[in-house]
């Protein structure tokens, strides 16, 4: 089982989004808002209004859909003061079915790619506010359209992707038509020249707030041209000519806050904008690599009343000290802040600007993960973080979170986070302060903490605390949120504290998995492909619990995860809906997982074809599943009825270069198949035995395991046998028998090996062409082949042997002795192993053979399979008594001819069919 690690990614394109249509604002009423004997309607409107308040817009819809009263209260305007589209398809066609309740609209939040357009159609006039992300869509046109039809607009943020097509043009027309603009902030625009910047300062002259980051071209000396300002923003901006820069800005004379961090910004224009600005409070300077190599760090201290905020400067006490007599007693700053607030609307703007500024570079610097700043994380950088998650700012607490789930990560590839990092943030009560977030009704924030929670728990610290924290019941009610980013979040946070056992059985519990599926029912394979590979992981670590896997099949999972195999096109949902089924296949008897996903229209056609995919992971679990649904009979016959064998002979063969894991899992669902002799017989006729051959000369123990069960089933059948040995397969066998260290690689050598070798092929016969010989076949003498092969088998066999202990018990016949002799000898796993009835028989004709090596590897082998505990043991051993195994056994053991391990091995083997009788009687 695997957990995927997430960060932060667009979710700006059409497909990934849910449309806001008439028919969600507008479904029709249902025939009574009288539930359970209560007449919902007799609420006061005020209450129902403040109960409207605390819904999503889709749970609006719904409750307003329920009467005539409620579709009035649910429409009116002080419930649609401020949306939050971000989730969401925002189009035309959604905004003129929303346009008739945002007469009042006064704040809009929205993800642009799409949308600008669609802002128009809202008839917003009252708009006072837009906060759009990825916007590289957004150009100059649309934005000038924004601002003409919005003229009330006093905020704008555009960000934190950058705004590639908007340039001055957008910037003039922001600034004509929308001379009530208090803040702007833009990240990456393309550029921003002297005649935008000062049509700003003459038209806008109530902006206090100003943002270019990330930018390339800024008019730097028109910015001081901008005399309202209190708080500028250029983090992240390049080519700026520090030398006027800090000449210029320093006598604006209302400047309060100035944010240079991620520039070039040196030594000499941070020590001119800290002596010469007049009204400067706060100067933040995040990861300015010249100035940090250029100061003296011990120095910096001192700033005449003003705050310099560096990586290297306490941020906190920085921070605290603008409100805080004594410093030591803060810990959380902005916390602090909100509890002391004093009426000082100043100051109050100051710690708003400093928190999302800084908020905003610590996102940045997280995103970047250089090794370079882990002192700065663990000294203070998480804690600066879990003083941002108290903010007041909503936006604020949103970012902060998802630094969090951004810094943790150190490699999403490997599944790896910081443990350090990670701690900082538990021991730091960051869990609950998530946990709350997560509570919030603000589907922003659900989703933001949902995603920190997810990637924390990948620590199995952080895991437990979650668990402990009831973070499973929030996240598996998350999980059932109808809004695609939030239920996305909480699916991967299952994810993850699914890995381990530890919190499979809580998950169950707390309706985790009945949500699990719900999402995937719920949302079309073609629109959601994050949401449905997160949600069919968590599933398929849950299966492979036993109880959860029942838990899933209850709750429709097989249909769903068969749909997902069925009809996703996506690599990363098929391959883990077909390590979902694997899971769910792999309990054997113990349920009827099995046999049930076998009857699911389509499933078994769906894996064989999964089979062939250009993804490696994707044929790796297919492979996987079809080897465990190939232990139940109907299932087996079925695969190979849907070109099963064709298509695992041909991923075998060209799994040889590929990874271990596909490797076995191929070999592995042959072996499956191979059970039966038609099966068996179609796969050494394609071709299947000398990529198996191969794949038994692997060096990794799991390969060689697997490929030698196969290849022991296979023997069974002479045309094979012949194959294996034309095939040049008797020498890896040999050499597995004599070298491997699994015990259970050497015992199915040493038995498939007897099976080439018992006297069923002619002495002589060909194989491969002869290089001398221009094409022609060589003989091989199979006696000499034969007996150097039985050798090993008995060297293997003999290795088991222990003369004291072995002459002792056949001198005394204390059955303790044979019981001790029993477990030391065991092969645990050789438990798992199922014989035919074919089969059980060819090895009492074994015993019967002259050969004493026969004899011995016969009844070893005996012993194995009726061992009690053993999964099928109680199979064999009624299969040996059908068989009329008792009177050879007894004959073997009494025989003075036989080897003495013979012996020991068959009076074993009666001891254990007693056993099984008793328990069966």
């Amino acid at each position: 089982m695997s957990a995927r690690v997430r960060q932060k990614c667009s979710h700006g394109e059409e497909k990934y989004q849910r449309n806001i249509s008439s028919e969600t604002l507008d479904s029709g009423c249902l025939n009574s808002a009288t539930v359970c004997g209560v007449d919902w309607t007799t609420l006061p409107d005020d209450t129902v209004i403040q109960l409207f308040s605390y819904l999503n817009y889709r749970d609006r819809a719904s409750l307003a859909s329920t009467c005539r009263t409620f579709r009035l209260l649910g429409s009116l305007p002080c419930l649609w003061g401020s949306l939050d589209l971000r989730s969401y398809k925002f189009d035309t066609a959604a905004a003129v079915s929303l346009s008739l309740r945002c007469k009042n609209l006064q704040r809009l939040k929205f993800h642009a790619a799409g949308s600008a357009d669609a802002i128009v159609s809202l008839q917003a006039r009252e708009l006072r506010e837009i906060s759009g992300d990825f916007c590289r869509d957004i150009t100059d046109a649309a934005l000038s359209v924004i601002a003409a039809r919005h003229e009330m607009l006093e905020s704008i943020h555009l960000g934190p992707d950058p705004c590639e097509r908007i340039s001055s043009d957008a910037i003039k027309a922001l600034a004509f038509c929308c001379p009530r603009l208090r803040r702007l902030w833009m990240s990456g625009v393309k550029e921003a020249n002297g005649d935008a910047i000062n049509a700003l300062a003459k038209h806008c002259r109530q902006l206090m707030e100003l943002g270019f980051v990330e930018s390339d071209n800024i008019d730097e000396v028109a910015l001081g041209n901008l005399s309202s300002l209190k708080f500028l923003s250029v983090a992240g901006t390049r080519n700026l000519k520090w030398g006027s820069v800090a000449q210029v800005w320093s006598r604006l004379p209302q400047l309060v806050g100035l944010d240079v961090s991620r520039t070039d910004v040196n030594l000499s224009s941070i020590t001119r904008f800290l002596s010469l600005s007049r009204n400067l409070k706060v100067l933040i300077a995040l990861n300015c690599p010249v100035f940090e190599v250029e100061v003296d760090r011990n120095t910096m201290h001192n700033n005449k009343g003003r705050i310099l905020l560096t990586l290297f400067s306490d941020i906190v006490k920085g921070v605290a000290s603008l409100f805080a007599d004594n410093l030591e007693s803060v810990t959380d700053v902005f916390q602090h802040w909100k509890e002391i607030r004093n009426g000082d609307k100043n100051l109050d703007e100051v710690v708003v600007w400093i928190e999302w500024a800084i908020s905003h570079s610590l996102l940045r610097i997280a995103e970047n993960n250089l090794k370079e700043f882990d002192d700065f994380w663990l000294t203070q950088g998480a804690a600066v973080l879990l003083c941002l998650l108290q903010s007041s700012q909503e936006e604020v607490q949103e970012r902060a979170a998802t630094a969090v789930a951004t810094f943790v990560v150190i490699d999403d590839e490997d599944v790896t986070v910081h443990c350090q990092r990670a701690e900082a943030i538990l021991c730091g009560d960051g869990i609950r302060m998530l946990l709350n977030l997560a509570r919030s009704c603000q589907e922003g924030l659900q989703s933001e903490a949902a995603k920190a929670i997810a990637n924390l728990s990948i620590d199995s610290k952080v895991a437990k605390a979650v668990a402990e924290s009831g973070g499973i019941d929030i996240l598996a009610n998350l999980a059932k949120s109808t809004n695609r980013l939030v239920a996305e979040e909480a699916a991967g946070g299952l994810w993850n504290l699914s890995v381990g056992d530890e919190h499979k059985g809580a998950i169950a519990e707390a309706g985790g998995v009945k949500a699990l599926v719900d999402l995937i029912l719920k949302w079309p394979p073609s629109s959601t492909d994050v949401l449905l590979e997160r949600a069919t992981g968590a599933l398929a670590n849950l299966g492979a619990d036993e109880k959860c896997s029942m838990e899933v099949a209850l709750a429709g999972g097989i249909h769903a995860l068969v749909m997902l195999a069925r009809t996703c096109k996506f690599e990363g949902v098929q391959e883990q809906a077909a390590r979902a089924l694997a899971n769910l296949a792999a309990h054997g008897d113990s349920n009827t997982n099995n046999a049930a996903i076998g009857q699911e229209a389509g499933a078994l056609e769906a894996l064989v074809q999964l089979t062939y995919s250009q993804n490696e992971g994707v044929r790796q679990e297919a492979a996987g599943a079809l080897w465990n649904l190939s232990f139940d009979d109907k299932n087996r016959e079925a695969i190979s009825a849907v070109g099963g064998v064709e298509a695992l002979v041909a991923l075998a063969q060209s799994s040889l270069d590929a990874s271990q894991g596909l490797q076995e899992r191929a070999a592995g669902a042959l072996w499956g198949l191979s059970v039966s002799e038609t099966n068996s017989t179609a796969i050494g006729r394609q071709g299947g035995i000398a990529p198996l051959i191969a794949l038994a000369s692997s060096d990794v123990e799991d390969v060689h395991e697997t490929a030698a069960g196969a290849l022991w089933n296979l023997a069974f059948y002479r045309d094979n046998a012949l194959r294996i040995i034309q095939d040049d397969g008797v020498q890896p066998l040999v050499h597995l028998c004599s070298s491997s260290n699994s015990k259970m690689a050497r015992f199915m050598a040493a038995l498939a090996l007897v099976y080439m070798f018992d006297g069923r092929i002619d002495s002589a016969v060909p194989v491969g062409p002869s290089p001398s010989s221009q094409g022609s076949s060589k003989t091989l003498n199979i006696d000499g082949v034969g007996r150097m092969a039985l050798k090993h088998v008995d060297e293997f066999v003999s290795s088991f042997y222990e003369p004291q202990t072995f002459n002792a018990a056949a001198a005394t016949l204390v059955p303790t002795a044979l019981a001790q002799i029993a477990e030391t000898i065991r092969i645990p796993e050789a438990g798992h192993l199922r014989c035919s009835g074919a089969e059980i028989d060819r090895y009492v004709r074994m015993l019967r053979d002259p050969s004493s090596i026969l004899k011995s590897c016969s009844a070893f082998a005996l012993l194995q399979f009726t061992m009690p505990g053993g999964r099928h043991a109680m199979h064999h051993s009624c299969l040996l008594q059908k068989a009329g195994a008792a009177r050879v056994l007894r004959a073997t053991a009494a025989a003075s001819t036989a080897p003495i391990q013979a012996k020991i091995f068959t009076k074993i083997v009666l001891r254990n069919l007693e056993n099984h009788h008793e328990v069966s009687s």
